[in-house]
């Protein structure tokens, strides 16, 4: 059952809007311009939501849009779905914008609406209580003959990769052992530990101790290491050892569907968080950034409360289901969605024709997908580093509604693309901020992460601020605002493991970072 306007209702939407002006010169990066001291800890956490010429920053100039042109100018609301590990929407900066189902009663045990979805208020749980998962090429290999020449190529890939993680593993939990003890061993002799390394390296004398503690604490401070950021790692690579490489894990069990099973439906539950707070914590973070809850000034305008988020558990600690996504996009795109963010990715896709047909889907109703570019630093032209989902075959687009966004960092030099970031200039249409982002977490938290998972939604709620103001607007025609109107990048670019230098039409079809107050500008003129 399709919860899609009118014509006649979408079509005096859009006449309502059509009225909405913004006036001002658009915004453009030189490189005297460039910031040339760091950035406060306050600019950390809300870079990029800020302006070049203002700030010497080069972030999506959000607060500027807002503070000069938008002010209290009525848009209308626009539902964006969050597709991913699960989203914590009691979280305080999440809780007045999270969507509700307002054709379904909550907790009766009915599906009211006739969706095929029982008490699905907030969205859908793909998942159920499933949590890690096989990555897809384990899942391949379990399909494959032991001893064939596919399976033993999938054998050698799972052996190297479960190496590397239990090296990792090591080395993570030797310096969460170790730090501590480091910092330990200088605050006493120092007696203190309100202690600088400046400090530490001027004690003397220095017994054996005392050095290899401070040589530790140096090395952590000059590769910039973060103890949170370290337990992520230990995470990641834990579950990489139990269940992303590991052939005897079946993480589906669980859930109890036949995932190659395209009729094998419906499945899953309609708790959108997930069965745990803390593995909801990327789809936590990436909300946050949709709706921009890291500028506290933003609650105040009217146009940013008219954001909802769907939520949509269909992202597990491992590789995504096809089938899931699938059925994910298409209740999106079927229960009012305008625009979806998917910030995920992998290099397998067994049932790709069943996502092919959900973009399709999407493409035809007029909702526009936001979807991250991915974190191998690779050319994704290039066949051998395709990343699924994706929009082409062949490079050539099959559907015009998706936006594929790139990481940036908030360096306006040669390092302005993320050193994880994946690049390609036809695949991958415009850069956004994704170095370095902070946003919310669960249980009320909030800290930094990186990734073009960060950059998607960034252009996500860029996205639904233009639909907000032009609900006329095409899928296609937003897509085409967010390309042409950004700010280009700086004139030569170092490429991710690469010993190149290109320029910004080299590594994106734009060229551009995301930008909202000349996207503003350029709606209004169009």
């Amino acid at each position: 059952m399709l919860k899609k306007l009118s014509l006649l209702v979408y079509l005096l939407l859009a006449a309502s809007c059509a009225s909405i002006k913004f006036s001002g010169t658009p915004l453009t990066a030189s490189i005297g311009s460039m910031k040339k001291t760091p950035l406060s800890p306050e600019q950390e956490k809300t870079w990029s939501l800020l302006d070049f010429q203002k700030d010497s920053i080069p972030g999506m100039s959000i607060a500027r849009a807002y503070n000069e042109l938008i002010q209290e100018k009525k848009g209308r609301t626009v539902v964006v779905a969050i597709i991913d590990s699960g989203v914590d929407i009691m979280h305080p900066e999440l809780r007045d914008w999270i969507w509700e189902n307002s054709d379904e009663i909550p907790n009766n045990g009915i599906d009211d609406d006739q969706n095929g979805y029982i008490d699905d208020v907030h969205g859908w749980n793909f998942l159920g209580d499933a949590i890690r998962e096989n990555l897809e090429y384990v899942r391949l290999q379990k399909k494959e003959l032991p001893g064939s020449e596919a399976y033993k190529a999938y054998e050698k890939k799972r052996n190297e990769s479960l190496e590397k993680s239990a090296s990792n593993l090591g080395l993570a939990a030797f310096l969460l052992e170790n730090i501590p003890k480091a910092k330990d061993t200088i605050a006493k002799v120092l007696g203190t530990q309100d202690f600088t390394l400046k400090q530490a390296r001027a004690h003397y004398p220095k017994s054996f101790g005392f050095t290899k503690a401070l040589s530790l604490l140096e090395t952590v401070e000059q590769q910039k290491i973060d103890i949170e950021v370290l337990e992520r790692f230990r995470h990641q690579e834990e579950s990489a050892i139990v269940a992303h490489h590991n052939i005897d894990f079946d993480g589906r069990a669980i859930v109890g569907d036949n995932p190659d099973v395209w009729e094998d439906w419906p499945y899953g539950n309609n708790q959108v968080t997930g069965p745990t707070l803390d593995e909801a914590d990327h789809g936590t973070h990436v909300a946050g950034i949709v709706v921009a809850n890291m500028l506290k000034e933003l609650s105040a305008f009217a146009a940013h409360k008219n954001i909802k988020l769907m939520v949509l558990r269909a992202v597990p600690d491992g590789d995504e289901y096809d089938k899931d996504i699938a059925r994910a996009i298409r209740y999106a795109v079927d229960n009012g969605a305008q625009i979806i963010n998917t910030s995920f990715g992998k290099p397998y896709s067994p049932h790709t024709e069943w996502v092919d047909a959900a973009l399709q889907h999407a493409d035809k109703n007029d909702v526009l997908i936001v979807n991250a570019a991915g974190n191998s630093g690779s050319d994704i032209d290039l066949k051998e580093n395709l990343s699924y989902l994706r929009d082409h075959v062949d490079n050539d687009e099959f559907v015009s509604n998706v936006v594929s966004v790139g990481a940036a960092t908030w360096n306006y030099g040669s390092d302005q693309i993320a050193p994880f970031s994946n690049y390609g200039k036809r695949n991958v249409d415009v850069f956004a901020p994704g170095n370095k982002i902070w946003s919310s977490t669960p249980n009320n938290g909030a800290t930094f992460f990186d990734g073009t998972s960060m950059a998607a939604p960034a252009v996500a709620g860029v996205a639904a601020i233009l639909r907000s103001f032009y609900p006329q607007y095409s899928a296609k025609k937003i897509k085409r605002l967010l390309m042409d109107s950004g700010v280009a990048m700086y004139p030569q670019l170092d490429l991710p493991n690469q010993d190149t230098q290109v320029s910004p039409a080299s590594a994106s079809r734009s060229g551009k970072i995301v930008n909202l107050y000349n996207a503003l500008l350029m709606a209004s003129k169009k």
